[in-house]
């Protein structure tokens, strides 16, 4: 396993040289939200997860290792005996996938034996982060579209095939109905949903002999690309030809109006149950808006946007140490860095509120109990490098992941002037920060966990 910077390497040898027996803590949080964003929908814990139980090191991986220069004075023995042996032993806590989750907060932790845990930062990172980010994004474009489905069919702009594959996991964890990916759906068990593309239209002698082909082939539950050459004239040909598609795919134009006009057609041929569809470079700006016009639209394919989160790509989030454990003795300790200060110590995040909605979240210390109505949000997911429990089926993930998100605060969740959700710390956490020199910039002032 080398997908990880060639400092983590050069770090463990280090440590291993050492061999002073230090466990760590280190924790994974976003220190700023992006500027598009009011929220985030914590995902990837289940393939980090997976990265951890099986990380190891083949002959060849070691041996390219011996050649690089920047580790040429690391001693024999990490090369022969510690990376051969590597296996992640630590312990994960960790939000469960789908979960709000605000700046400042952890959303993993990792305590192992220290170069073990300094070994696993990128990995970790690359893996949690992007996913985040596209979970996010999806929660926001299904939050737009108001109870229509929304498909996701970004693959062929994402940044490979594998962001493609988890890209459409994600965003079916943060609410997309189905995925146009039949790699993730068979890997996820992600329904898989399509049309056509303009080019079985153009391949044709005729737009019409096109469709008709396509639904002798595929049947009633055909949907149609009508926009090739002329949306509302494609629908009449549909109507006049007998075809009854379960529905039809609009993709360009101002599509609030041409579906109403292919609506009005479709109605007046008893066509009434097909259903339209439209995609484009839609965002969840434009499915808002879309929404809010009363267009008779029944469902949005979102590609570009939701793949790549094309507004927030890419998230402040850090892994950083937070505690040392050497013979027996625990050290919190922090970075004090000019505006990029740390926290120390192990912490917990519990979530306060009543009757199903969430008021604000406190970030306190591991050892202090929970505060009046808080639910701790980070447990134990590994234990000794292998998981706590069995692997939660994804359908299960959205639909807490939907549930949960409706616990935020509308005010919070809304596209437009959303509200910010009070993040606290608590004054045990405040009073440490504080001896380690640095300072806790706080929403409402401490809280009192006990």
């Amino acid at each position: 396993m080398l997908s990880t910077d060639l400092y983590q390497f050069t770090m463990a040898a280090g440590y291993h040289a050492a061999q002073d027996g230090t466990n760590a803590s280190f924790e994974l949080f976003v220190r700023e939200l992006p500027q598009s964003r009011s929220y985030l929908v914590t995902a990837g814990l289940d393939q980090a997860l997976s990265v951890l139980a099986e990380w190891r090191y083949t002959r060849d991986e070691i041996q390219y290792l011996r050649s690089v220069p920047a580790l040429r004075s690391a001693e024999p023995e990490f090369f022969d005996e510690y990376l051969p042996r590597f296996r992640f032993s630590g312990e994960v806590w960790a939000m469960a996938e789908g979960t709000p989750a605000f700046a400042g907060e952890p959303i993993l932790r990792v305590t192992a034996p220290l170069g073990e845990a300094q070994l696993v930062e990128t990995a970790l990172l690359s893996t949690v982060l992007f996913q985040t980010s596209v979970a996010s994004k999806a929660a926001r474009v299904t939050d737009a579209a108001a109870g229509r489905p929304v498909i996701e069919f970004g693959g062929r702009r994402a940044h490979g095939v594998d962001a493609a594959l988890y890209a459409s996991r994600t965003a079916y964890l943060g609410g997309c109905s189905a995925t146009s990916n039949t790699e993730a759906g068979y890997r996820f068990g992600i329904p898989v949903a399509g049309t056509m593309a303009h080019s079985w239209v153009m391949a044709h002698c005729d737009e019409l002999t096109a469709f008709e082909r396509y639904m002798a082939l595929h049947g009633v539950d055909s949907v149609l690309l009508i926009d090739t050459y002329d949306s509302e004239t494609a629908a009449q040909k549909i109507v006049a030809a007998g075809l009854r598609p379960t529905a039809v795919r609009i993709d360009s134009g101002d599509l609030a109006s041409v579906s109403v006009a292919v609506r009005r057609i479709f109605d007046a041929g008893t066509l009434s149950s097909t259903r339209i569809l439209v995609s484009g470079d839609l965002d969840e700006h434009r499915v808002a808006a879309l929404v809010a016009s009363g267009a008779p639209i029944d469902g949005f394919g979102v590609g570009t946007a939701l793949s790549t989160s094309v507004d927030a790509p890419a998230l402040s989030g850090v892994y950083k140490l937070v505690e040392i454990v050497r013979e027996g003795i625990v050290t919190p300790v922090a970075k004090r860095s000019l505006g990029k200060q740390t926290l120390p110590g192990r912490k917990q995040v519990w979530r306060v509120g009543e009757s199903g909605t969430a008021a604000y979240d406190v970030v306190g210390l591991a050892t202090e109990a929970a505060p009046p109505c808080g639910v701790p949000l980070l447990e134990c997911v590994m234990r000794d490098g292998r998981r706590t429990g069995s692997v939660p089926r994804l359908c299960e993930l959205r639909a807490a992941c939907t549930a949960t998100r409706l616990t935020i605060p509308e005010s919070v969740r809304r596209l437009s002037a959303p509200g910010t959700y009070p993040v606290t710390f608590s004054a045990a956490l405040v009073e440490l920060a504080r001896k380690n020199g640095a300072e806790v910039a706080r929403s409402g002032g401490p809280h009192d966990v006990g």
